[in-house]
């Protein structure tokens, strides 16, 4: 039985991210790129200012709301979203990218975040100009209500928006347990097993018990955690591929030459081909760049969409935000620490460690730590990958109660943390082979719909240049919906009304 599904996997997935599936993909990030004017580079400053700059000086940013309010603030969407898409893509995924499609799938990896952030941009503006609140006062957004009351809305294509909103829900609810489950805790289940010699079973049931008192106080629950967990993750991994990169700093040089000349497969000064051909560093940077980020899979939309946000655009830069920190961030110094620390062959891409695809990290790392560098990676990924099932969880939260209602969600969290145990003792490579297939047919009614809707994005976007950087006196795009349209309008003016008689106090 095992073997059939493999082989069905391996048709489904080969079809699935075959060439025309990566044009779709890039070719996506490559239209948002140009209908907003190459918001992300044309406008670099701007965002940082306002996501990562907002943080430190912006406090309505990070301010909780009240505990009555099911919003969670920016900063928490955020954290939630980075802690889904931070995950072993970022070491495990990154070292099998290495390994199968050698340093020149580092560059295709670039590229597709460089577009993905557009594509993720636009996902996240969509989100929040189509999202509604359910009956527990929630707001639930993401590809699902852009597809059925965005694409739906168009001219004869109601039935084709609402049949593209159920494959996407129905797609991200199977992938929840692959990309944001199975996967996550088989990669933890390994590591510690391999490093501490902890039963991958006990891992899994002591995993099961610590997310089922997380996943079940809903998405407010898991925020808090996560934005605790995140940003010391994040900063501890970072800082630690910092350090054996300075370590071996006359290899980062040639480390780059390599990653350029294999993404063309280009010669090498020795006469050998750096990485393993053209299609093979495309296929699996953006195979592995789209598993680390997820732009264009329409899943950190369901979570974005939950803020306290108003304006689109301002959630859509977070977006921009999120690609960035993954992939041009993590990922980037995740390649450098494997590549410096001599664990592969920069001249002809060859593996020179006898390491399986997903230790070579924990290799570059006790090349300079020592036997500390293995713990250091297996507690890394415990932290990246439990935090990736917890964003996750969310998501499959969101499509299944799109498909079933919000009361019926609380069965999909009941199976989704009894399949933590399960994923523990499951093949490696069954589940990574299965998350990659999911991730493709989820990415497919995304992607047509942020194409059938991009003409809506970038009028939003040019409506929020106009009023914030321009400063024209226009009326705002914050929702689709008259009601909630009115909603958003007398509560900024509300809150204007606020800071003027505070200031006049003052």
């Amino acid at each position: 039985m095992l073997q059939k599904i493999e082989t069905i996997n391996g048709i489904v997935n080969s079809f699935v991210w075959g060439l025309p599936m990566l044009v779709l993909l890039v070719g996506t990030g490559i239209l948002m790129t140009l209908l907003t004017k190459c918001f992300q580079l044309t406008h670099f400053m701007y965002w940082i200012k306002n996501t990562l700059g907002g943080i430190f000086s912006n406090k309505t940013i990070t301010e909780h709301t009240d505990k009555s309010d099911r919003q969670i603030s920016q900063f928490q969407s955020l954290c939630t979203a980075l802690a889904a898409t931070i995950g072993t893509g970022n070491i495990a995924g990154v070292a099998a990218a290495l390994a199968t499609g050698g340093p020149g799938s580092i560059f295709w990896m670039w590229i597709t975040a460089f577009f993905g952030m557009m594509t993720n941009y636009s996902e996240n503006v969509l989100g929040i100009f189509y999202r509604r609140k359910n009956s527990y006062g929630e707001w639930s957004g993401g590809a699902m209500y852009y597809l059925s009351d965005g694409l739906g809305s168009k001219k004869g294509c109601k039935y084709i928006g609402k049949t593209l909103a159920i494959m996407f829900a129905t797609f991200c609810v199977i992938a929840s347990f692959g990309i944001g489950n199975m996967s996550q805790i088989n990669s933890i289940a390994v590591n510690m097993n391999s490093v501490f010699g902890i039963p991958m079973i006990a891992t899994g049931i002591g995993l099961m018990i610590i997310a089922g008192l997380v996943i079940v106080g809903g998405i407010k629950r898991i925020a808090a955690v996560t934005e605790k967990l995140v940003p010391f993750m994040a900063i501890a991994y970072t800082l630690g591929s910092i350090l054996i990169v300075i370590f071996n700093y006359t290899q980062v040089a040639p480390s780059f030459v390599a990653i350029f000349k294999g993404a063309f497969a280009l010669k090498s000064v020795g006469g050998g081909i750096v990485g393993s051909g053209v299609r093979s560093a495309v296929t699996w940077g953006m195979k592995r760049g789209v598993f680390s980020n997820e732009a264009g899979l329409g899943s950190s939309v369901m979570v974005h969409s939950a803020s306290n946000v108003k304006e689109p655009a301002q959630q859509g830069m977070w977006g921009i935000f999120e690609v960035f920190a993954d992939t041009i961030v993590v990922c980037t110094l995740t390649a450098l620490a494997v590549l410096t620390s001599g664990v592969m062959d920069l001249n002809t891409g060859a593996m020179v460690s006898q390491a399986e695809k997903t230790a070579l990290v924990s290799e570059s790392f006790s090349v300079v730590f020592g036997p500390a560098g293995g713990a250091f990676i297996a507690l890394a990924i415990l932290l990246f990958a439990f935090s990736t099932t917890l964003g996750w969880s969310i998501y499959g939260t969101k499509a299944f109660e799109y498909l079933f209602g919000t009361k019926a969600t609380i069965g999909y969290k009941i199976l989704f943390v009894l399949f933590i145990a399960i994923g523990a003792t499951m093949n490696l490579e069954l589940a990574w082979d299965l998350s990659d297939t999911f991730n493709g047919l989820m990415a497919i009614p995304n992607l047509i719909g942020v194409i059938s809707l991009s003409g809506t994005v970038s009028k939003i976007t040019k409506n929020y240049i106009d009023r914030k950087i321009n400063r024209k006196n226009i009326t705002p795009m914050y929702s689709a919906f008259p009601i909630i349209q009115k909603e958003q309008e007398e509560s900024v003016e509300s809150e204007k009304t606020k800071s003027a008689t505070i200031r006049d106090a003052v």
